[in-house]
């Protein structure tokens, strides 16, 4: 499991504050001329007008900040198949709270494991996942204060390291659905339309990675 940052269907300049008065800019109205420099702005203060649910993230330090939606993925590690997918709205938790949505979903009751980075290392994600009988495979986040939420009674078993390495399958997925797909940014505005949008395309991608199996196994 992992997810992703997809940029909306939005400009920065629809970025404005919830409470502002609508005014036509005297310049332009279709393309005012607006000046942020020097002005905070969240996601606490702040909303896009033309697209509400899209959220002010990054991906990283020193990376731009986007209008965004946090797009997520579940992948089964034997053939790289997508099996689940869920978009939320891109906040400090959207990753984790997607992944025990799909895993949630996971029919039967049989014991499973899921791969994840280190993102997904924290006590409350790993709680919930052993309460849905998920045994966690996520990467050990040693510097969190307090340290890693899973210990050698689950990283010392061969199938840790098997997750641990089938679970950077998934950026094939996120890439293809990125560039082929031209999900890197949507076309749709709101987040079931995204959602839909994502889903559409994660049906597209098993049915061109079955046809591959098919051919490697002729």
């Amino acid at each position: 499991m992992d997810g992703t940052l997809l940029e909306a269907w939005a400009s920065v300049k629809s970025y404005q504050r919830k409470d502002a008065k609508d005014a036509v800019p005297p310049d332009d109205p279709g393309n005012a001329t607006v000046d942020f420099h020097g002005e905070k702005r969240s996601n606490q203060t702040h909303v896009s007008k033309t697209d509400p649910d899209a959220k002010m993230a990054r991906k990283g330090k020193g990376k731009e900040a986007k209008l965004s939606y946090n797009g997520n993925l579940l992948v089964e590690n034997r053939n790289g198949m997508i099996v689940n997918t869920e978009v939320f709205e891109a906040n400090g938790t959207a990753e984790r709270d997607a992944a025990l949505a799909m895993l949630e979903q996971i029919p039967g009751t049989k014991q499973v494991t899921v791969g994840g980075d280190k993102a997904y290392d924290t006590a409350d994600f790993v709680a919930e996942c052993r309460n849905l009988k998920v045994t966690p495979h996520v990467a050990q986040n040693l510097e969190r204060p307090g340290g890693s939420a899973i210990d050698a009674r689950t990283t010392q078993h061969a199938g840790y390291a098997i997750s641990q390495r089938k679970r950077k399958r998934i950026e094939e997925c996120f890439g293809w659905l990125k560039t082929i797909a031209l999900l890197r940014k949507v076309r749709h505005r709101g987040i079931f339309k995204v959602g839909w949008n994502v889903t559409f395309a994660a049906a597209a991608y098993n049915l061109v990675r079955m046809r591959n199996l098919a051919i490697q196994t002729t």
